[in-house]
This record gives C-alpha cells, sequence and structure tokens, in this order.
C-alpha cells in the first residue's frame, strides 16, 4: 500500500516578547491561501519546499532555506505550495513597534530577501521562542533582525560602531544585569535606563566582555547553580532560586555549560570524608 502525501502540521503561540503577536509553524502539502491581509508584519523563512505568492496582485516565489519573506500588513496576498512535498515553514507576525507601516510601501517592492545572515538569525530567534524562560535572548535577537530588516527597506542609517563609551555602557549594564539576577529585566527596559539603542547596547557589551548580555546573564545564574546544588538544595528550587523559569530551564541550561545534569552535577560531587 503506497503512503499518503506527508499531513498538514500547524503550532501556532503568543510568546511574552514585545513586538511579536503570534509565532506560526506549518507544514502544507496541498493548502492554498485565498487573498487575504493582516494587520501585522509577516516574516518568514522556510525549512524546505517551495511557495509561490502574490503580492498586491505582483507574483513571487522562494525556495529552500536560504530565503526570507516579508509580507507588510495591510497588503493583499495568497500562498501556495509548488511541489507535491509542499513546504516547511516558520512566520513571526510583528507589529509596529519592530517596523512601522509607513514602510510597506518599499516591502511591496521586494518583499524577498536573499540574506543568509538575517535568515540565520530569525532561525536564532525562532529557537530561543521556543524555550519558556529565554525572554531576554529573544529580545536582543529580535532587535538585530529589526535592524537588518530596516536595512533592506533602506530606512535606516549603518549601525553605529561602538566607540569610546562603550565600556561605560557595557559596565552599567553589567551592573543591571547583576543587580537584576533573579528577577532578570528586559532589554527595552536595559536600554531605557541606559539611554542607548538595544543593539548598540548588545554591541557594546559583546565588545567589552567578549559575549552578548543574555549569554553573561545565564552564566551568572549558572554559576550561582553550582553552589546552591553543592549546599544540598534541590534542582527545582535552585531554578527558582536564581532565575530560571522552571527546571526544564535551568536543566538545558546546566547541562549545555557544565555538562552534566544539575542532579548528577549535585549527586556525584565528592564531598570531604568520602
Amino acid at each position: 500500500m503506497t503512503a499518503g502525501p506527508p499531513r498538514t502540521t500547524i503550532s501556532a503561540w503568543r510568546p511574552s516578547v514585545p513586538g511579536i503577536a503570534e509565532v506560526f509553524h506549518a507544514h502544507f502539502t496541498e493548502h492554498a491561501y485565498p487573498s487575504h491581509t493582516h494587520d501585522t508584519w509577516a516574516l518568514m523563512i522556510l525549512n524546505d519546499g517551495a511557495v509561490d505568492f502574490a503580492l498586491d496582485r505582483h507574483r513571487h516565489d522562494a525556495t529552500g532555506s536560504g530565503t526570507v519573506v516579508l509580507l507588510p500588513p495591510g497588503v493583499s496576498h495568497d500562498g501556495r505550495t509548488v511541489t507535491a512535498n509542499g513546504f516547511r515553514k516558520r512566520v513571526l507576525y510583528l507589529d509596529a513597534s519592530v517596523l512601522p507601516e509607513e514602510l510597506t510601501g518599499r516591502a511591496v517592492d521586494g518583499p524577498v530577501f536573499g540574506d543568509e545572515l538575517l535568515r540565520h538569525r530569525i532561525h536564532q530567534l525562532h529557537t530561543a521562542l521556543g524555550h519558556a524562560g529565554d525572554g531576554f535572548e529573544a529580545e536582543s535577537r529580535l532587535a538585530f533582525i529589526r535592524e537588518r530588516l530596516h536595512g533592506h527597506l533602506d530606512a535606516l542609517r549603518p549601525p553605529r560602531t561602538p566607540g569610546r563609551e562603550a565600556n561605560r555602557l557595557a559596565g552599567a549594564l553589567r551592573e543591571l544585569l547583576d543587580a537584576r539576577l533573579v528577577s532578570g529585566m528586559s532589554l527595552a527596559e536595559a536600554a531605557a535606563l541606559l539611554h542607548a539603542h538595544p543593539t548598540h547596547l548588545i554591541r557594546c557589551f559583546k565588545q567589552t566582555y567578549g559575549l552578548p548580555p543574555h549569554a553573561y546573564l545565564t552564566g551568572k545564574r549558572i554559576e550561582r547553580a553550582r553552589g546552591l546544588l553543592l549546599d544540598g538544595r534541590r534542582p527545582a528550587e535552585v531554578a527558582a532560586a536564581v532565575g530560571f523559569h522552571d527546571q526544564a530551564h535551568l536543566h538545558r541550561h546546566f547541562t549545555r555549560h557544565v555538562g552534566t545534569t544539575p542532579a548528577r552535577y549535585a549527586g556525584r560531587t565528592l564531598r570531604p570524608g568520602r
């Protein structure tokens, strides 16, 4: 008996990241979208396959994993599969805080970008959005995506290169992160407190300390977690005490940093007298 075509699969959710109205992942094999509009921007990447679509009555196509599609709000578009295997896509629906509606005309003129770096950053953002508790990282990645999209739409000057104030800004941000280790803070809040653009703030921090602020914050939390685990605290208790979303969030980052799980780290550590 011959197997039929792969089934359509869909997942959608609303993350707690400012500017992102919805995350939508789908595998379509036969579905064709009728003409419709969105109130938000639709930022799409393909995992595989190809899609053909019309935007404002002009047809376009996107193939494979090397392109990015940006569909503006309020402009009619459709979409359909090209091959029998269909296509797998990941979409971010972005509101006007990320891209203002006045950029709509430029997006209509060129909705498909062959930009591997932008595509990679969007992929990284989707990965962060798939894990509860990684909101600070997701916010940081969205800031760089926004900057790159603005660059494609010729709306912003080239990004600022960190200058003399880099060390000062980086040090001020590190103090904020250290003070808010458990409660955390949003990138927007940090940028407002330090009177700096979010992407410039991240660049200054990375230039000074060699890693982005979200990675610094995670590393500091792991460092504190190790001490609490050695004190005999349970992993679930430690996760809450150091600012992780839950035990699974601690488990994932702890294993990546230390090479073992929190429970094994605590259980196999040699203590005096053993």
